[in-house]
């Protein structure tokens, strides 16, 4: 049975590279792949789509993956993302503007109403921000719980939403889940995007779909500023590393960066003093830590780094416990600093 959403999907695949070129510029043709940093079309090598393939299966042509953040899906994710187009119709009507396919004509067609702001701009994102509930007591308290996180609750940059909008990759619609929702700020506290973690129905655990986690608006600089931040800081990758560490020395102020590029990218405040850099046990990790500290020693900050002893923070927590996970950190927390650690 004819499909006209397969058949624009399988358009833009076969028109892959003129995708990319449009939506993603600052990436550039390597082989059989468009390479970029990310999807908000900033510059780098984390972002590989493939350009030719099959029509589907995991090697299809138009399909993406994020080395940094885990995230993958096709060319229609990607045109949705750089236009904050959220309702699909309107989305599929992009895509065939991009292919120079003319418009369906739909009988007594209502006058369109006046077009929402952009779904992936720092606007939508403070509407769903706005839209969404703090934590304690919901379904995200109980996921973040379940991880061994009880600080979530208290903190005004999480939130919860209990049908956040997701799509999955090769669905035709959009479905209502319940989400963790992180607010991504800048320097000036001013919310510019928005980080979107899908839980399962009873809140334990991640949804179980493909893609568990987007993010949306202006990431590159910025961060989700969990506790607000004095002349010493401790920054890392994820939401619930970073968490990880507020349970066992909430004196320090502590940052998610949301990725390993990101990490590497994001904005120090002025007056900074000392950083601690909470890496992921992964070559991305170290070389995300190795780019923030070079930064970070240009302008006179002193910087060290926190490993842990499996992946990442959280996998420490939760297999060893708080008391292990502080006593690892007391030998590389900065002798100034050791009161911070709580008992």
């Amino acid at each position: 049975m004819y499909s006209e959403t397969e058949d624009v999907i399988r358009a833009l695949a076969e028109n892959a590279e003129s995708v990319c070129r449009a939506y993603l510029p600052a990436g550039r043709r390597e082989g059989s792949y468009w390479i970029v940093g990310d999807l908000q079309n900033n510059p780098g090598r984390s972002l590989f789509v493939r350009l030719t393939g099959p029509a589907s299966g995991p090697g299809a042509a138009g399909k993406f993956t994020d080395g940094a953040t885990g995230e993958h899906g096709d060319l229609l994710d990607i045109i949705r993302e750089r236009t904050g187009i959220s309702r699909f119709p309107d989305l599929l009507a992009e895509a065939r503007v991009h292919l120079g396919r003319p418009q369906p004509v739909l009988p007594d067609a209502p006058v369109p109403k006046k077009a929402k702001a952009p779904g992936g701009t720092p606007a939508a994102a403070a509407r769903l921000f706005a839209a969404s509930a703090p934590v304690a007591g919901t379904l995200a308290d109980t996921y973040l719980r379940s991880r061994g996180l009880t600080q979530g609750g208290r903190m005004s940059a999480l939130r919860f939403h209990p049908k956040c909008w997701h799509r999955d990759e090769g669905q035709t619609r959009s479905l209502p889940r319940p989400a963790l929702i992180a607010a991504v700020t800048d320097g000036a506290g001013a919310l510019q995007g928005l980080h979107r973690t899908w839980l399962a129905p009873d809140g334990q655990g991640k949804a179980r779909v493909e893609t568990q986690r987007r993010a949306m608006g202006h990431l590159l600089g910025n961060a989700v500023r969990l506790t607000p931040h004095d002349d010493i800081l401790v920054v890392g990758e994820g939401i619930e590393t970073m968490l990880s560490l507020v349970e066992v020395m909430p004196g320090l102020p502590a940052w998610a960066a949301l990725s390993s590029g990101h990490l590497g990218a994001v904005l120090l405040p002025e007056g900074l003093q000392r950083l601690y850099i909470a890496i992921d046990r992964d070559p991305a990790g170290q070389r995300a830590a190795e780019k923030l500290s070079a930064r970070a020693s240009e302008v006179g900050v002193r910087v060290r780094v926190l490993e842990p002893r499996l992946g990442d923070f959280n996998d420490d927590l939760r297999a060893n416990g708080k008391e292990t996970l502080r006593q690892h950190l007391t030998s590389q927390i900065g002798p100034l600093d050791r009161h911070r650690l709580s008992g």
